[in-house]
């Protein structure tokens, strides 16, 4: 085997701290999460809420119904972003503080394969029922 590159082990060592203490921490804020999920019916996935940062979701509907997503901006309302229909893929972004909202509505069980990235470190994900608004019911 071959070495391209020959450096001292003080160099080593100063490598391997630069990448301890300044990569290492950037790798925990922009996190991936992988998620088979399943949304019973009449139920809705929450996803986010509390985050510093913007967070893209990238969606595969491999279930048999479609799927509503809104979006809850951090100062209130909400709106539509797209209906994802059985066999689609969409990638969606969402700033920061606001919230995912993907809808079952359906009378069968939803299942999508989401990939989530950007700032994924205080992500709240929770489940709550159907509201017309997509509001959370209390």
């Amino acid at each position: 085997m071959k070495t391209l590159f020959r450096l001292p082990a003080r160099r080593v060592v100063h490598l391997s701290a630069f990448v301890g203490v300044v990569l290492l921490p950037l790798l925990g804020v922009a996190g991936t999460i992988h998620s088979h999920l399943l949304i019973e019916s009449g139920k809705q996935f929450i996803l986010g809420g509390e985050q510093p940062g913007a967070f893209r979701v990238s969606a595969h509907n491999v279930g048999p119904v479609p799927v509503e997503v809104r979006e809850r901006p951090r100062g209130g309302g909400i709106f539509g972003k797209t209906t994802l229909a059985p066999g689609q893929r969409g990638v969606l972004r969402f700033a920061e503080g606001s919230t995912a909202v993907l809808l079952n509505p359906s009378a069968k069980q939803a299942v999508l394969d989401l990939t989530v990235t950007g700032d994924t470190k205080r992500l709240a994900m929770t489940y709550e029922p159907v509201s017309e608004t997509g509001a959370a019911v209390k």
